[in-house]
């Protein structure tokens, strides 16, 4: 049984810092996209940060650019997500999610971006920034 377990969210005042942590089993971790998204009040969930452990590359919604790092540590089958310089409009549930990233005949990898590419969803932790 797949399981995404999220922890680490909060409520913080903006300019602080909070890191969630994502504890993953039941697949392949090794192998997957996993990562990080959000969805806010009355919009669309998007994606904050993914990144494909196949590969390693990263993918960063350009609002959280130069201010969330995301990492994974493959030996505890846990993605992490550091959140600095959190502004009011980070303000959203946060769901980790994982899938498999789809595989070019050349080797290369494409990193899914949407929500609806993802086949597996944790329960989501609330981060709320006040101003």
């Amino acid at each position: 049984e797949v399981q995404l377990v999220e922890s680490g969210g909060g409520l913080v005042q903006a300019g602080g810092s909070l890191r969630l942590s994502c504890q993953a089993s039941g697949f392949t971790f090794d192998d997957y996209a996993v990562g990080w998204f959000r969805q806010a009040l009355g919009e669309e969930r998007e994606a904050a940060s993914l990144i494909n452990n196949a590969d390693g590359k990263t993918h960063y919604a350009d609002s959280v650019q130069g201010r969330f790092t995301i990492s994974s540590d493959n030996a505890k089958n846990t993605v992490y997500l550091q959140m600095n310089n959190l502004k009011p409009k980070d303000t959203a549930v946060y769901y980790c999610a994982a899938t498999r990233p789809i595989r070019y005949l050349s080797g290369s990898y494409w990193l899914p971006t949407r929500h609806y590419e993802y086949d597996y969803w944790g329960q989501g932790t609330q981060v709320t920034v006040s101003s």
